[in-house]
């Protein structure tokens, strides 16, 4: 994972509310094993309707959503992170996420933005009226701005959340800052004792 400081660009205006993984990435997409190539199945169903903002050339290199409440609610599969990533997202922004998928998130590199409703009414409706609207979102201070309206908002994040996300710490990076004490360990276990080593 990439460190993350700051995410600038423009935005998507999803307007629904209670959007599922189900609905970021159908079940059918499970089968893979890799982590990469699902950015095609993103929103798969809603992206059949040639109206859905997705299909939009207005957005289409937007790099943040802007979201309806209760974003990323239901199952547990990070499969829908993989998806928004892999498309080419990099925060989503929500009054409110389901729990799994906030927690997925912040461990695969997604940044997930809590401002209030009415905040986020308020990007919305500047996306609307300019897709090319930039917006910015800055790790380290906790803040969104979009300077074209003179838009300031500080959004939740506990430290340990924006230290892994500033330093580009997935699971594996955190394991991996102890390496040292790993290999001592290894080193000094009995030869007898099961191994992974060749």
């Amino acid at each position: 994972m990439q460190p993350i400081k700051e995410i600038q660009g423009t935005a998507l205006p999803l307007e629904r509310s209670d959007v599922d993984t189900d609905q970021i990435i159908p079940s059918e997409w499970l089968k893979k094993v890799e982590r990469t190539g699902f950015g095609a199945g993103l929103f798969e169903e809603w992206r059949e309707d040639p109206n859905f903002v997705l299909n939009s050339p207005l957005y289409k290199n937007a790099k943040i959503i802007v979201a309806g409440p209760n974003f990323g609610t239901g199952s547990s599969r990070e499969h829908a992170v993989w998806a928004l990533t892999d498309y080419g997202f990099e925060a989503v922004i929500s009054p409110r996420f389901g729990d799994i998928f906030r927690n997925n998130s912040t461990k695969a590199g997604l940044v997930p933005v809590v401002l209030e409703q009415k905040e986020v009414d308020s990007i919305t409706a500047q996306v609307k009226k300019d897709p090319t609207t930039l917006i910015t979102i800055d790790v380290a201070t906790k803040k969104v701005y979009v300077s074209s309206i003179g838009f300031e908002a500080s959004f939740p994040m506990d430290d340990f959340t924006r230290y892994r996300l500033l330093e580009g710490l997935d699971d594996i990076g955190l394991t991996m800052r102890h390496e040292n004490a790993i290999d001592a360990y290894e080193s000094g276990r009995p030869s007898w004792l099961p191994s992974l080593a060749k």
